[in-house]
């Protein structure tokens, strides 16, 4: 798969420090993945949720989320937001998602 705005991951990063081992792994191992379907997804992250149009993975266990666009087709992830679990709550990330 290829993060095909992984500059954002530097300002997420940046933003919220201990975070930053979680999100670089996530992005090794989303970068060397190749899945083809959400099925594919959760077995490399097993609580990776689809939310209408995105998928949303948990990073650094339950603290934060991370909301992207996949497309299986392309082999391509999209950053959207990254959140923490209380922003994440309030549902303001949906509408980018076509909720």
């Amino acid at each position: 798969m290829r993060i095909t705005n992984d500059a954002e991951l530097t300002k997420y990063a940046a933003k919220h420090p201990e975070a930053a081992n979680s999100l670089r792994r996530w992005s090794e191992l989303t970068q060397s993945s190749s899945w083809r379907n959400l099925a594919e997804t959760r077995r490399t992250f097993p609580h990776a949720d689809a939310v209408c149009e995105c998928t949303v993975f948990n990073i650094l266990g339950n603290n934060y989320r991370l909301i992207t666009k996949v497309n299986y087709g392309y082999q391509t992830v999209t950053l959207i937001h990254f959140l923490t679990h209380s922003e994440y709550d309030r549902d303001k990330w949906k509408k980018d998602c076509g909720c």
